[in-house]
This record gives structure tokens, sequence and C-alpha cells, in this order.
């Protein structure tokens, strides 16, 4: 009997010591805190939510308006913002590069922004639709004459002057032209018709004459012209 009830004694847990009994009455108020930061933030955001609400709502009813820039936020009440929007039936975006300064701009569905506006807010731009117009048809324009260009085929290039004029006085009129002129090229290349030639005598005239110089020289007599 002595031994189980040792042993139930033994199995039950100590009391807690006084170190014990702080780190748990520290642990409750430490978790009663952010209980209570918790439903602070909850409650923040409850409140933010209705005066988003407020803000949208205003915002539809006034026909002047047809978008709403709102103050940087940060990411959670731009979420909220966001969820407000979609529920109206609008449209919202983004825009700013840090964090810390994006804010959120709201558009009527019937004036939802284009492209190019989008892109003026996105680089930190006021929107200018005038300016936006005269971009427009400046692109237009643009592209209109390189289609035009790319139909024509590539230009002609011409010289700006006849280089037979601008050397003319160098080389004479006569000169240029003449070289100018194609050469045509000899069918009887190869083949020297005799009229063509100069020297009309034969091969045997020419030897005899060549053998007669030789001999004069020789006898130092003088050999008469032969025409």
């Amino acid at each position: 009997m002595a031994d189980l009830l040792g042993s139930i004694l033994s199995s039950m847990e100590k009391p807690p010591s006084l170190g014990d009994q702080e780190s748990r009455r520290k642990a409750r108020e430490q978790a009663a805190h952010l209980k209570k930061l918790q439903e602070q933030d909850k409650q923040q955001k409850v409140e933010f939510r209705k005066r988003m609400e407020k803000e949208v709502s205003d915002f539809i009813q006034d026909s002047g308006q047809v978008k709403k820039k709102f103050q940087p936020m940060n990411k959670i009440e731009r979420s909220i913002l966001h969820d407000v929007v979609e529920v109206a039936g609008l449209t919202s975006f983004s825009f700013g590069e840090d964090d810390d300064c994006r804010y959120v701009m709201i558009f009527k569905k019937e004036f939802a922004p284009s492209d190019e506006e989008l892109d003026s807010y996105r680089h930190g731009e006021e929107w200018d639709p005038q300016k936006a117009e005269e971009k427009r048809k400046l692109k237009e324009l643009a592209q209109k004459q390189e289609e035009e260009a790319a139909q024509q085929g590539p230009a002609v290039v011409s010289p700006a002057s006849d280089y037979k004029d601008k050397y003319s006085h160098l080389i004479g009129k006569g000169a240029a032209k003449d070289a100018a002129h194609m050469l045509q090229a000899n069918k009887t290349y190869g083949c020297v018709p005799v009229a063509n030639k100069r020297d009309t005598r034969s091969i045997e005239e020419a030897m005899n004459e060549i053998r007669a110089k030789k001999r004069l020289r020789q006898s130092g007599e003088e050999l008469p012209t032969t025409s």
C-alpha cells in the first residue's frame, strides 16, 4: 500500500515555484496585450472601410466627377479600398514607385482610362487629353508615311552631276564622250588583216633587203632607199 501511494505521489506535478509563477503571469499579460492590439487593428480596419465606402458613395453621386485620386496609403488600406471600389462597380488602379508613396485612383466605368492615360500616371505625369490627341495624330502620320515608303520600294539615288561635265575642263568634251563609249571586241582576234599591216612586203622580200643591208655594212657602201 505504501508503495502504491508513493508511486501516485511521485507521478503528480510539483507545485510551481515562485519563478514559474512569474513567467506564467508575464505570458498571460503578453497574450492579453496582443489580443487587445488585434482588436484595435480590426476596429481600425472596420472604421477605415466605412470611411472609404462613404467617400466612394459621394463620388458616385457627384455627376461632375469622373475620377478621384486618394492620398497615399499602405498596402492593407489600398487592398480595402480596391475591394470597396469593386463592390461599388467602379474601376481602380494603384500608382507610385515606392510602397509608402503609392496611391489609388478610381474611375467611373463609363470613363475608364485609356492605355495612354494609365501610362502617364505610371510615369508620374498629369494627363492632358489635348496633348495626347496631338501625340496620337503624329504617331498615325509617321506610321502612314512608313507604310507608303514600304510600298514604293527603295529609293533610286541619282548623282548630283555628270562626271563627263565635271571633268570636261581636263580631258575635253570629245575625249569624255569617247571615254564613255563601250568597247567592242574584235571578232578577228589573233588574225591581223593585210590591210591593217604597215609593212606590205613579203617575207622573202624583207629577208633579201636585210641581207643586202648586212653586205653593204660590211663593204661600207650605201644601200639605195626602197619605196
